[in-house]
């Protein structure tokens, strides 16, 4: 009998202990929308590591600057496959996961190896060019409403001068896909219905919103 209720008390702990590690997980990655189609964040535990990195890094770099929306952040990983969420949009004051969707890539960043990617600032090469951007103002061009991008890095000093913004595409899917999804010629191009989320918060925001992509 002893036994037995040593087992109960065992599975009882190993129970309750995952209850409390999943109502943590949930807590730190939690939800601003009802629109749950793209939520939670489906991604694994390097991925979400590597976010919390460089969302330590942005609230470094614009604690002190006065000029940037110290709430919303945009974040590209492009570690993540084409077909699966990478784009993110985080509050920095709740540490948040806001909303999440597909980002195309360059087409000039593609490798012979699937799965890596290349990246460069120099123009014409047609490759996402990594670092930290400031997303301008909007204008009317050939995909729409788009968002001129300034390069804040060395790595992508040349946005500007490249035409590389921040718009919408048709061809682009709303659902994560297993199959990689259409390229850029260096833009990061979203899906017309998660542009229309992302739009209403870069309209509305008094302050200059980063957009950070790394790798």
């Amino acid at each position: 009998m002893k036994l037995q209720t040593t087992i109960v008390l065992g599975i009882g702990v190993t129970v309750l202990l995952t209850v409390l590690a999943y109502m943590i997980n949930v807590q730190t990655f939690g939800t601003n929308i009802k629109d749950t189609k793209h939520l939670p964040l489906n991604t694994n535990k390097s991925t979400e590591e590597r976010l919390k990195i460089q969302v330590n890094e942005i609230k470094k770099s614009i604690k002190t600057n006065s000029e940037f929306n110290n709430e919303t952040a945009f974040f590209i990983d492009m570690k993540i496959h084409s077909g699966k969420n990478r784009f993110f949009i985080y509050n920095l004051k709740t540490n948040k996961l806001v909303d999440q969707g597909l980002v195309a890539h360059g087409s000039g960043s593609e490798t012979e190896v699937e799965g890596k990617l290349k990246f460069s600032n120099v123009n014409n090469s047609l490759c996402t060019s990594l670092g930290k951007y400031s997303i301008g103002h909007s204008y009317i061009g050939s995909f729409g409403k788009a968002y001129k991008l300034f390069g804040l890095d060395a790595t992508n000093s040349n946005a500007f001068d490249r035409n590389v913004v921040l718009h919408k595409y048709s061809s682009v899917p709303y659902e994560e896909q297993v199959d990689p999804i259409c390229n850029s010629f260096g833009c990061p191009m979203v899906n017309e219905k998660f542009y229309n989320r992302m739009e209403k918060i870069v309209d509305n925001s008094k302050k200059k919103i980063i957009l950070n992509i790394y790798y």
